[in-house]
């Protein structure tokens, strides 16, 4: 593989994502971030500073959808592709059943870096879900993070309660929490935010912990000029205008076109309502609403099914019939047919979201020389303002929007006007080239040094290269508190030969755990992750610490920052330890006076510290660099000694093993656990036994035969 130029990762979760014809609107999760993220990747792969684009996504087995999405890879241009990852089922889910699965993804991407024995030079995680997946990544990589957060879960959720919805029901369906502590988590690891606006800089990026303006960059997504231009004099109607037809009593009126997801957030309702209580507008135009695809409404999922059932309620309610086409399907290449023949009609297309991160439709309208009427919220302010090209309307103000409509399609001078300027602006403002540009300005300037290598330590005699599998285990209350069954675990490991190896990963110092180990009898692991993952040692006739993950996790660590900052809190008092980590800070919590550790990690955050916070049987909170963790500890192990994590078997008992039992690991909850590790319960990898202490360890070797053939658990169950 070919080294020099810069090799961007790339990471889009959810979704159907596709190099051609993309399906905007077959649902929620396919929308214009899709269409981002594969023009920006295939604008970057283009270019011949850059060697290799991967757009990583799920791979999808299922009849519901296309077979393409089953494929490994999708070549979008010469040095770039879609590369398709197996995590999770195997079937098509919506985006908040896949959270419980972004670990694997995690897991099985590194491996896939492993396979090219290169790591990446930089990775972009697009949308709050792929944002968690890639600063995880580049924490293990020790890589810079780029973030693009697309649709903000702050801004949602805040927009969803102020309509009055029930808290816990948009709990139920769209895991806020998740969706925002992993926005946070993305916000904090990354060192470079991209936004397409100012107005997500200042009004969205501004409700986060960590809103740090000056790592974040407005860098405006461009439009694919190729398929979207004005009709030109020889322009004849495409086949999608004989399915209008059937709607209209009169087809040739200017056409009020809206192209969007069937999602509450898109606002059809008020855009029907704005046309049928505009009684000029009814009569000088057609509405035209193209909102996804459908065959049976009542199979289609609940909110869905919400926003089509109230379009049709409203347009038999005003009786719109003969004025209003809603057809059930459409192509993607329909969708510049349909700009055209809005355009050639002298309509215009109205984006009336509550809320518009960006609004790619706008460009797209621009580009095929159609006004706009748009939102007054979000990307919709910079776009029109830079096309001058229509009009802002407050998306809640039914009388106004129609108002602006009647205006934008009586008014020809200006009609004219808008069309001329907006072609002109679009293509010198908004291109994909122009993008390219500027992302890779920025990313030069933050990938500077930052390079990884494959090196590995001078470890004599190490048995790591040569073993097939590793059991992870815990000290305090996993290996200890009973001896009989410890006993009998240090057997089990004796009968065994080379090919397995043995970790310890605890909270304690090196010398601590040594000193524990030597009065247990353990004999010295192969691998020893102490002070909290903060500390990698290898083992068996000597200990030679791995400098080079001291290295990594030095990374934006401001030990003293963190001391005053946390002064300033209650209930905590600071444990000195002889020989303590100068990567881990420890604090004993007084769970009567102390805030809750969600409280001390938000007060982190608006001090702009970008640290890793870990709660121990609800009594210690230890204090690490961002890229540490015993999780992380253990990803870097795997991919350095070229582990597969599935080869693990991972034992604890408390939250400092929490993140040690996600991804592909095999996990095992000793029977004495704290209740920090109660989330997990109910995950196919993770094995709650009723033994305790070892002999839960011992419940879990034979739960996955992991001393024999290993079972992998159904992740798919029928």
């Amino acid at each position: 593989m070919e080294d020099s130029g810069l090799y961007v990762l790339s990471i889009g979760v959810h979704g159907l994502v596709r190099g051609t014809d993309i399906e905007l609107g077959h649902d929620a999760d396919t929308g214009g971030q899709t269409a981002y993220m594969v023009d920006e990747a295939r604008a970057l792969g283009g270019r011949p500073e850059v060697s290799r684009v991967d757009l990583a996504t799920r791979q999808i087995y299922d009849p519901r959808v296309e077979e393409i999405y089953a494929q490994p890879f999708e070549q979008l241009a010469e040095r770039a592709g879609i590369v398709r990852i197996a995590f999770g089922p195997r079937r098509y889910l919506y985006k908040e059943r896949l959270w419980p699965y972004l670990d694997s993804m995690r897991d099985q991407l590194t491996r896939y870096i492993r396979s090219l024995r290169r790591a990446p030079d930089v990775v972009h995680g697009h949308y709050a879900d792929a944002g968690y997946v890639g600063a995880q990544l580049s924490k293990i990589l020790g890589v810079p993070f780029v973030f693009t957060g697309h649709s903000l879960g702050r801004v949602k959720q805040a927009s969803l309660l102020e309509k009055g919805r029930d808290p816990e029901a948009l709990e139920a369906r769209y895991h806020f929490r998740d969706r925002i502590e992993a926005e946070e988590l993305a916000l904090e690891t990354a060192a470079l935010v991209i936004a397409s606006t100012e107005q997500e800089v200042r009004g969205q990026y501004e409700l986060y912990d960590h809103y740090q303006p000056e790592r974040m960059e407005v860098i405006p997504p461009g439009v694919d000029l190729s398929r979207f231009s004005p009709p030109h004099a020889s322009w004849q109607p495409p086949p999608i205008a004989d399915g209008l037809k059937r709607f209209l009593e009169n087809p040739s009126k200017p056409m009020v076109l809206a192209i969007a997801r069937p999602d509450e957030r898109k606002n059809f309702s008020t855009l029907v309502r704005a046309f049928a209580e505009t009684p000029r507008l009814r009569e000088v135009a057609n509405l035209v609403l193209v909102a996804g695809n459908r065959d049976d409404i009542s199979e289609l999922p609940a909110g869905t099914r919400r926003v089509l059932n109230e379009i049709l309620l409203l347009i038999d309610r005003y009786d719109l019939y003969a004025s209003v086409a809603y057809p059930k399907s459409h192509q993607p290449e329909d969708v510049p047919d349909l700009y055209r023949l809005a355009a050639h009609s002298g309509g215009v297309f109205v984006n009336p979201a509550l809320t518009e991160p960006f609004g790619l439709t706008l460009l797209e309208a621009a580009a095929s020389g159609l006004p706009v009427v748009a939102t007054d919220e979000g990307g919709a302010k910079d776009i029109v303002a830079a096309c001058a090209n229509g009009v802002l309307v407050d998306p809640l103000d039914a009388r106004a929007m129609g108002r602006a409509i009647l205006d934008a399609v009586t008014a020809k001078q200006k009609w004219e006007g808008w069309v001329q300027s907006g072609l002109a602006e679009v293509h010198s403002s908004f291109s994909w080239s122009g993008h390219a540009d500027r992302y890779l300005q920025e990313v030069s300037r933050i990938v500077v040094g930052s390079r990884p290598g494959f090196d590995l330590p001078s470890v004599r005699r190490s048995r790591l290269p040569k073993i097939d599998r590793m059991l992870v285990s815990d000290i305090r209350d996993t290996l200890t508190g009973d001896e009989e069954a410890l006993k009998v675990l240090l057997a089990r490991l004796g009968e065994t030969g080379d090919e397995v190896g043995f970790a310890i990963a605890t909270g304690r110092t090196l010398n601590q755990a040594l000193e524990i180990l030597d009065g247990l009898r353990v004999p010295l692991p192969d691998v020893l992750i102490t002070s909290s993952g903060t500390e990698l040692h290898y083992g068996r006739d000597c200990i030679i610490v791995d400098r080079s993950w001291m290295r990594q996790i030095d990374y934006q660590w401001f030990p003293d920052r963190v001391h005053n900052a946390m002064a300033r809190l209650p209930g905590l008092r600071l444990l000195v330890s002889e020989g303590e980590s100068e990567f881990k800070i420890s604090y004993e919590v007084d769970r009567h006076d102390a805030p809750s550790t969600v409280a001390i990690r938000r007060h982190l955050r608006r001090q702009g510290l970008r640290v890793t916070t870990i709660l121990d049987h609800e009594i210690v909170l230890d204090i690490l660099p961002v890229r540490a963790s015993p999780g992380l500890a253990i990803r870097f192990l795997c991919f350095k000694w070229n582990i597969p994590p599935e080869r693990l078997l991972v034992a604890g008992d408390s939250g400092n093993d929490a993140d040690m039992l996600s991804g592909n690991t095999l996990g095992v909850v000793v029977g004495n656990l704290t209740p920090e590790l109660e989330y997990l319960r109910g995950r196919p990898r993770v094995h709650f036994a009723r033994g305790k202490h070892a002999w839960g360890v011992l419940e879990g070797i034979d739960h996955y035969d992991f001393l024999g053939s290993i079972k992998l658990p159904d992740e798919d169950p029928a």
